[in-house]
């Protein structure tokens, strides 16, 4: 869609300027500093503070009232990493995926912890159960057991206290799927405990449970990684691929990142159609599809149904882009006309984006009336739905797309196209959400060692609801293991039937 293009492009040109990292002394002054500046950046230019209604609510609510709640912890902050906690946590209160406080250089990655008992929990069915058991350690619950609670804390508290905001959003189902390893690990994070020193686990179908001493183990990457791997499922190294599963193409798309090969896989796409649109039936496997509209996600989603459907077929199933409202401020509006300048100076996207730059000039003229005439915020409105040109469905075969938690950003706007296809299933788990407020603006924070990112514009006329995720319908959800591909796909293979 040209909207979306205008929105893809001028976000990721706000990444063209790069800053040095300063060297710091005081953590504790950095953190202070840097909430500051995030929350006053937020209050001055964020739609939410704004608009009415129910999807400013928690922004309202949060950008006060967790600045002081975080500032209140900013002494406990002794390292760099402590510093990302805190501030991912302040980002992380407003309950929006489009707005997050991210370290400007390598953090702790998704493996990493100080020590564990030797096991790891996931989020099944609405509770926390043991996924995994490192070989050798002996004592543990066993597989499937149900963590009841530590040390008198039930579950739900030890994971509000520890994973809620720091590690995931717990408000999601998304949250509470990629965040349940880390319950009983020590992350090194001096806000929250560390491995607690006994659980009690509901074993079976036993009504009593018994208590377990957990002791803290000596942790390896590799066994972190094996224990993360085993609960929460992972995209493989290569992303994009086509296979032939059950007699059926299967379209991995695991990643809607620039830098994953989209050229090849398209060429793919394209030579293989005439299979791909066959009445056997294809699986668009779209799980850990994380994209955002920095690396033009949405884009890549749409080209890829363009080429299975057609453009002509699609077009008019393709969501109206509707009202977009816009907080009328001088710095929004210098950010887009630097977007502006941006582009003129870059001859190849004069060259083949013209009509980008021209709507982004209409954005900064609509933003200097607006504040000219003293106005808070202001909408302009996206081109309509476009005609149903009649061609006919190229796709002969039913057609299932795989999501879990994973799939974000750029791949819930491509399941709101997907899913307006005919004889187009969404299967699998539920998936991540993602607020109205959307193409996320960067802005490096005082002490270079962190940046917030938040939604630039409000997506009022979209038809999906704010935070809203894809939840697969009855008989089309996935309750067995997420990381046991054989049987992910031998469930897959039962949708089409016999």
């Amino acid at each position: 869609m040209t909207r979306m293009l205008t929105l893809t492009a001028t976000a990721a040109l706000t990444l063209a300027a790069g800053v040095a990292p300063a060297v710091a002394q005081d953590f504790r002054a950095l953190a202070r500093q840097d909430l500051q500046a995030a929350h006053d950046e937020l209050a001055a230019n964020h739609p939410a503070a704004a608009l009415p209604g129910a999807q400013s609510e928690t922004f309202r609510a949060w950008i006060d009232a967790g600045l002081s709640d975080a500032l209140g912890q900013a002494d406990r902050v002794n390292s760099g990493d402590s510093h990302a906690y805190l501030l991912r946590y302040y980002g992380a209160g407003f309950r929006d995926s489009n707005i997050s406080i991210r370290p400007t250089y390598e953090g702790l990655g998704p493996y990493f912890g100080t020590s564990w008992p030797g096991f790891t929990t996931g989020w099944r069915g609405g509770k926390y159960v043991v996924t995994y058991i490192q070989e050798g350690v002996r004592g543990t619950p066993p597989l499937g057991a149900t963590l009841v609670d530590c040390n008198g804390t039930s579950a739900e508290e030890l994971a509000r206290a520890k994973l809620d905001r720091w590690e995931g959003n717990l408000e999601t189902e998304a949250g509470r799927v990629t965040s349940a390893p880390y319950l009983l690990w020590n992350r090194n994070n001096p806000f929250t405990s560390g491995v607690p020193s006994q659980c009690n686990f509901q074993i079976g179908n036993s009504r009593r449970s018994r208590e377990f001493q957990l002791r803290p183990t000596p942790v390896t990457p590799a066994a972190l990684e094996a224990a993360y791997r085993a609960t929460v499922y992972m995209p493989p190294a290569t992303p994009l691929s086509i296979e032939t599963v059950n007699g059926r193409p299967w379209l991995n798309v695991h990643s809607f990142d620039d830098g994953a090969g989209w050229e090849a896989f398209n060429a793919a796409v394209e030579a293989q159609v005439e299979t791909l649109r066959g009445p056997q039936g294809l699986v668009i496997d779209l799980r850990a599809a994380a994209g955002n509209s920095i690396t033009n996600s949405t884009r890549r989603g749409y080209g890829l149904a363009n080429r299975i459907w057609t453009p002509e077929f699609t077009i008019s199933r393709q969501p109206a882009a509707g009202a977009i409202t816009y907080r009328a401020t001088q710095g929004n509006r210098d950010w887009y006309a630097a977007a502006v300048g941006r582009m003129q100076a870059d001859p190849s996207f004069v060259a083949e984006a013209p009509q980008v730059i021209a709507q982004t000039q209409e954005i900064v003229a609509a933003f200097d009336a607006a504040i000219a005439a003293g106005q808070t915020t202001f909408t302009l409105t996206g081109p309509e739905l476009a005609a149903d040109t009649g061609a006919a469905n190229p796709v002969q075969g039913p057609v299932i797309v795989l999501v879990d938690a994973g799939c974000s950003g750029g791949c819930l706007d491509t399941l709101d196209l997907l899913s307006k296809l005919p004889n187009v299933r969404i299967a699998g788990s539920t998936t991540a959400t993602d607020s109205i407020f959307i193409d996320p603006t960067v802005e490096r924070l005082p002490s270079n060692y962190a940046q917030l990112s938040y939604g630039h514009k409000a997506w009022t006329g979209r038809t999906r609801a704010n935070n809203q995720p894809y939840t697969p319908a009855e008989g089309l959800a996935y309750t067995g293991n997420p990381a046991d591909e054989n049987a992910v796909r031998a469930w897959v293979g039962t949708l089409f039937g016999a």
